[in-house]
């Protein structure tokens, strides 16, 4: 039997292997250092038996997929009753590496919806108790770049569609229960661009972008996905990059977007825990709570959570390993 230390464990070494590998195979090969498909196989297996946790907010979480969102991981409070008069605000989400796997993030994307909120991941449930889907098979290119997308900006956009489109439908479960002006995207390395290019939806409030940054060098690694710098004009409300530190192998990228942004709020939040933050610890870790924080303050307008940002004494500004630089506010 595994035990919750060899669990912990396991899910630390899956989040290393997953999302440093799958962020930029060509910096691994930089570095010396090789892809181990054994290793990350072994590594999946224990995550796998990782259990799936409710979240520790006032609204214990359930994931589950829609017969009417396809290809799309939802995860909500158990019970909706409370959100009736349309309370519950929507987050979509774009997983590491484009991955087509909407459970990539279970623990991070359980905690926040434990907190009130309908989340939507793109991609099939594909890995951790429950999976509805095998896993999928994505072979690295031999020039030692990333295979293309699994998953698209207008997949993690359908989310938002879906979400408003159940809250008027009489048979749904969400009927009268969603708040549609409440819209948050965010995403983590590969899918932290794709929720730049869903910024432009004029339905967003606010946007998290986790360990991510567009390439310096413009064009970057990923197969037949293009971005540029010019992509931050798709910035139209209050902005979070929640960075790994300088380990993180897109600091540097998501620093520079951060230097560039001038025409809205924007915080950059560094944690120095690496590319992998801490989506697989219990409970989403560290960086799960500033996000719910974030959403808490920039979706329901809760001043407490703005105070882990805002002021001379801010949360995250001293005490703590987290480092803080804001503008805009």
């Amino acid at each position: 039997m595994i035990g919750q230390k060899e669990l912990v464990g396991a899910a630390l070494a899956i989040s290393f292997l997953t999302l440093t590998v799958a962020a930029n195979s060509s910096a691994l090969a930089q570095q010396g250092r090789q892809f181990d498909p054994e290793a990350f196989r072994r590594a999946q297996e224990e995550f796998n038996k990782v259990p799936n946790t409710p979240g520790d907010g006032p609204y214990p979480a359930t994931i589950e997929t829609d017969p009417t969102l396809p290809g799309h991981v939802i995860y909500r409070p158990r019970d909706l009753s409370a959100f009736a008069g349309g309370k519950l605000p929507i987050l979509v989400w774009g997983n590491g590496a484009c991955a087509d796997d909407g459970a990539a993030h279970r623990l991070h994307l359980a905690e926040i919806a434990s907190y009130g909120y309908l989340v939507v991941a793109a991609g099939h449930w594909r890995s951790g108790p429950g999976a509805t889907d095998g896993p999928a098979e994505r072979q690295m290119p031999a020039d030692g770049g990333l295979p293309p997308p699994a998953t698209s900006a207008d997949d993690v956009k359908a989310g938002i569609d879906w979400a408003i489109e159940e809250r008027a439908r009489p048979e749904s479960k969400y009927y009268g229960k969603v708040d549609g002006q409440s819209v948050g995207v965010g995403g983590h390395s590969c899918g932290g661009l794709q929720a730049i290019e869903v910024a432009a939806d004029p339905r967003i409030k606010t946007v998290l972008i986790h360990n991510s940054g567009i390439y310096n060098e413009g064009g970057g690694p990923i197969s037949g996905f293009s971005v540029s710098k010019d992509m931050l004009a798709n910035f139209h409300t209050p902005v979070i990059y929640i960075l790994g530190g300088p380990t993180d192998i897109a600091y540097a990228n998501g620093s520079d977007d951060f230097a560039r942004v001038q025409r809205v709020p924007i915080v950059l939040a560094n944690l120095p825990v690496g590319h992998g933050g801490t989506f697989s610890q219990p409970m989403g870790g560290a960086v799960a709570h500033v996000s719910v924080d974030w959403l808490e303050w920039q979706l329901k307008g809760d001043k407490v959570a703005a105070r882990t940002f805002l002021g001379e004494n801010c949360r995250l500004c001293s005490g703590t390993e987290w480092s803080i630089e804001r503008k805009g506010f």
